[in-house]
């Protein structure tokens, strides 16, 4: 794993954190984009519909968007990490997300992986798939680069966080019941 990819998993673990601190589900997700080698437009153009992310930049990467699942904290049938990071990082130019990187400390789920392949993110970068496996295989089907970090404060915060309010997580990936 590239030491950019380290920094932004860092990122997106702060994130889970953040949403295990408010009561919710663990899990989030960082957007960055690569400006690294030429770009087909400019990026301030790109951006001129407003990112209201918060821009740092890593390098020269850019962070678009951090979000963490809020399903718990907001009563949303929707709000996962994924879905978060990429309402942090506004409305952006189709070219922005297939030069970017999500980030993310668990394998997303359906819902997410269609955004995803929606917005043609070419490459995404998972904490852990032990206690979840998403939908990774539709993603590669589909050419998006897969690579598992298997962080070991990933599976354990997630393992926890299941441990302690299992109701809550097998709603969260639409399962009717404690299994």
């Amino acid at each position: 794993m590239l030491e950019q990819d380290r920094h932004g998993l860092a990122a997106a673990l702060e994130q889970a954190r953040k949403s295990y601190a408010e009561g919710g589900i663990p899990i989030g997700s960082t957007l960055y984009h690569s400006s690294i080698g030429p770009a087909p437009l400019d990026l301030d153009i790109a951006l001129t519909h407003g990112t209201h992310g918060s821009s740092s930049e890593l390098g020269k990467r850019l962070l678009l968007g951090a979000g963490h699942n809020q399903r718990v904290q907001k009563a949303s049938a929707t709000l996962h990490a994924e879905i978060a990071a990429l309402e942090d990082a506004g409305r952006l130019h189709a070219e922005v997300y297939r030069q970017s990187t999500l980030y993310t400390t668990l394998s997303p789920c359906i819902m997410c992986t269609g955004a995803v392949l929606l917005y043609k993110i070419p490459r995404i970068v998972i904490g852990e798939n032990v206690n979840f496996q998403g939908g990774e295989d539709l993603l590669r089907s589909h050419g998006v680069e897969i690579i598992v970090a298997d962080d070991p404060e990933c599976k354990e915060l997630m393992a926890k966080f299941i441990k302690e309010k299992p109701e809550i997580w097998y709603e969260d990936i639409g399962l009717p019941s404690v299994q």
